[in-house]
């Protein structure tokens, strides 16, 4: 072969080499870069009586999503009725769990104060949940947000006792947010909107008890500006 032909070859194999890897290295980028995110809870997070795509997690991943933030499906571990301690446990027993997620949301105690728990038995077992959440979130606790307990003494279900549980929620509320402030964990109060449900029923799913979309539209909308800030870094 002779010394043109070499060169000649040797300059096409080296741009092919220089092609083919920046392809890759872009997809792996893009594979690098797609967060992951962790919503830990009960009804409010699984969201009872609305479709899929209506849950607040789904909500928020979809407008980090729309604002640029490669994200994939969260991951949810919630049911209707769960209290703090039977989170722990299913935390506890979930197979499936990643090391760390880019995002962990975390909003329990509803079921604690419904079946009568005292917030006294709630407070060191949501205060276990929150660092196991800072944990799940790469030991880093601005990775994790907190959402408040919902009124729901101000839906249809909740009416006749509309008193008793405002004061109820404010006192977990308060327990919570303490303990938030205490791991410098960032806590939004989304109790207010959920007091609105009384002036306006379209924020009530149809069982009369549960946000309907159009809430969690509105948590999602005083959340995302400050995770997708976040997950954009």
């Amino acid at each position: 072969m002779s010394r043109i032909h070499y060169t000649i070859l040797i300059s096409v194999l080296s741009l092919t080499t220089l092609m083919t890897p920046l392809s890759d290295i872009k997809a792996q980028d893009e594979e690098e870069d797609t967060k992951t995110y962790l919503a830990l809870g009960d009804s409010y997070t699984i969201g009872e009586s609305v479709s899929e795509s209506e849950r607040w997690p789904v909500q928020l991943a979809a407008r980090s999503v729309g604002a640029g933030v490669a994200m994939t499906t969260p991951k949810i571990i919630a049911r209707t009725g769960w209290r703090t301690d039977e989170l722990i446990e299913a935390i506890e027993n979930d197979k499936e769990l990643a090391e760390s997620y880019d995002l962990v949301s975390l909003l329990i105690g509803v079921n604690n104060q419904y079946q009568g728990k005292t917030v006294e038995s709630f407070a060191p077992e949501f205060e276990q949940l929150l660092k196991t959440a800072i944990k799940l979130a790469g030991n880093n606790a601005r990775n994790v947000i907190v959402l408040s307990i919902p009124d729901y003494g101000k839906t249809p279900f909740g009416a006749e006792k509309e008193k008793e549980i405002a004061e109820a929620i404010n006192t977990y509320n308060k327990v919570s947010r303490d303990i938030c402030k205490k791991y410098k964990v960032r806590y939004f109060n989304i109790t207010p909107i959920s007091r609105k449900a009384k002036s306006d029923p379209e924020l009530v799913a149809d069982d009369d008890l549960h946000p309907s979309g159009k809430m969690y539209r509105e948590w999602v909308g005083l959340i995302e500006n400050h995770v997708i800030k976040r997950l954009k870094k």
